[in-house]
């Protein structure tokens, strides 16, 4: 038996906040999110979206985020290759959330990124 004391903030799926980022946390799955939910929908796109990110891990982060049913992959069978990427359902009730933190991003972080704003 475990003699640690309960902590509701670490305990895996206690706390709404963990289990939220245990889905989208992380430097570029909400980035990601982001971009197909503003319409980018190919791989290039996402590249071109995010040009920081790695393929390897653009990839990585697609298929987490498809797995957890927070996007869907369609596949055309064509050549060459054509894969589209889209906001599921469930995806989609995350919305608010990045609609929320572009408004804030827009008001706060980029004018402090610029020096505008000091804390």
């Amino acid at each position: 038996m475990n003699d640690s004391p309960f902590n509701p903030i670490t305990a895996p799926y206690r706390c709404p906040v963990t289990a939220t980022m245990q889905l989208i946390g992380g430097k570029w799955k909400i980035i990601i999110l982001w971009a197909i939910s503003n319409n980018v929908a190919r791989f290039g796109e996402l590249q071109r979206a995010i040009p920081s990110i790695t393929k390897k891990m653009l990839t990585s982060e697609l298929r987490a985020l498809e797995q957890d049913g927070l996007i869907h992959r369609k596949v055309y069978a064509v050549v060459p290759p054509k894969v589209e990427y889209s906001i599921t359902p469930l995806g989609d009730t995350l919305r608010p959330v990045l609609n929320a933190m572009g408004d804030w991003g827009q008001k706060y972080a980029l004018p402090m990124q610029s020096g505008e704003i000091v804390m």
